[in-house]
């Protein structure tokens, strides 16, 4: 018997079919391995290896938003944190005048060189009432990318009124992976300025960080980006917008600080978590943090401390004495307070309201981003004895003294002979904090510290 084959009549159906499917595999497996080995994502935190060298000074470039008037004003702040071997810009709207940049530039070591913003009038700006210079101040993000700086790992954005504190500001960096896409600050501590704008953006006065080749792809397509958000009111929102577009969200970081309060900020500087503190924002806002000093003069008195120990700075520890039972807070380089009880350590580390809102009105107005207690503004005597740093030294083994004396005058009375009142000084022992990489990843363990009491 024999077996013929009969011709399909579907067989040139069958061959388009097969071709396609094959050439759809192709496309995928194509674009699956563009995915995984040339765009590089962030959906999870990647810290950087042990390999790698820890990123310093030298790696990061330092972009700071000014306009001309400003500028003038506010270029002490500047030069109390700029320092010789750092790299950066001053971004201004225009040149100026001969006499007053030679003013302005009085000593190139002390301050950043000056560059000149890229005309921005062909963008739209819609939002009324709002400053169109927000187009300027967010294309910094592009136009520090192309002045071509080399052997960068980091961007780092602020504002002409932002201090940094810069070995810590590297010492934050250092833990992440800077081959990867990073978008890394914090948010407001103004509950209604998170709302009304968003909590995955970083406010761009308390100072934002963007890694290296993140950097150079939102650079490509930021003034297309723009267009979009014509509608939006400031530069930092059209910086977020622009990096969501990108798939990439904020990575929060609480060493910067947007500072978004008035008046008295010691509570929140007097309640710093274990981390380096990175940056403050907002100085006219707020009065000097050191009594009966003028406002550049206490930040000056603050770098003092900084100078010896700038990871540890203003890190809150908090130890009990058993004695006089006593509860005391140290927040090393700024300020101890002393209360005349024993608090529980989850209060004691709470932030007191010293501050007010930022904007009025009450309401949500009225709300913190943070975690915050009550504050008796009415009756002095009734909060905890304070002490703020006077001066530090460092002995030949290496141990760090810093001195802390009262320097208001709150005219209370007291007649218990256990009263802190009655000290005159407190000294507080530490060797200088030194973390690698693995421990500032980690959380840090609270560790007491040795205190000498001076009646």
């Amino acid at each position: 018997m024999q077996i013929s084959q009969v011709p399909s009549k579907n067989k040139p159906y069958s061959n388009r079919l097969t071709n396609f499917m094959i050439l759809s595999s192709l496309i995928c497996i194509t674009y699956l391995i563009t995915s995984f080995l040339i765009i590089p994502r962030t959906n999870s935190t990647h810290f950087s290896t042990s390999l790698q060298t820890p990123t310093t000074l030298e790696h990061i470039v330092f972009a700071i938003a000014s306009n001309e008037k400003s500028w003038s004003a506010r270029k002490s702040y500047v030069a109390l944190w700029w320092g010789p071997q750092m790299r950066g810009c001053i971004f201004l709207e225009k040149t100026p005048p001969p006499n007053e940049a030679l003013l302005l530039n009085h000593n190139e070591s002390s301050l950043p060189p000056i560059c000149i913003s890229e005309d921005t009038a062909r963008f739209r700006y819609t939002y009324r009432n709002g400053l169109r210079s927000a187009i300027r101040v967010a294309r910094v993000v592009s136009e520090i990318v192309s002045l071509n700086y080399s052997n960068v790992r980091w961007f780092v954005f602020g504002d002409d009124d932002t201090v940094f504190f810069p070995e810590n500001v590297a010492k934050t960096l250092s833990k992440y992976d800077h081959g990867l896409w990073y978008y890394v600050g914090a948010n407001s501590e103004s509950f209604a300025q998170n709302k009304l704008f968003s909590y995955e953006m970083a406010f761009g006065g308390g100072g934002f960080a963007i890694s290296y080749p993140l950097a150079k792809v939102l650079a490509r397509v930021f003034d297309s980006c723009l267009e979009r958000y014509a509608h939006l009111y400031g530069s930092d929102s059209r910086i977020q917008a622009c990096l969501a577009e990108l798939g990439v969200g904020l990575t929060h970081e609480p060493g910067f600080h947007q500072m978004d309060i008035r008046g008295n900020m010691f509570g929140l500087l007097a309640s710093h978590p274990l981390s380096p503190l990175a940056s403050l924002h907002h100085w006219e806002a707020t009065d000097p943090i050191f009594p009966k000093m003028t406002l550049v003069k206490a930040i000056e008195h603050l770098f003092e401390a900084v100078k010896f120990d700038s990871q540890r700075i203003m890190q809150q520890t908090v130890c009990y004495d058993r004695w006089f039972s006593w509860t005391i807070s140290v927040s090393w380089g700024y300020a101890v307070q002393i209360f005349p009880r024993h608090v529980f350590l989850s209060d004691a580390l709470r932030t007191q309201e010293t501050f007010l809102p930022w904007k009025k009105g009450g309401g949500i107005n009225d709300l913190y981003n943070i975690d915050s207690l009550g504050y008796d503004r009415h009756f002095p005597c009734r909060r905890p004895v304070v002490f703020f740093f006077d001066n530090v030294s460092v002995g030949s083994r290496g141990v760090i003294t810093s001195n802390y004396r009262t320097m208001t005058d709150d005219n209370c009375t007291f007649d218990n002979m256990a009263s802190p009142r009655k000290i005159g000084e407190i000294r507080v022992f530490s060797r200088k904090q030194e973390l690698d990489t693995k421990q500032h990843r980690e959380d840090n363990v609270v560790m007491c510290c040795l205190l000498v009491l001076e009646m």
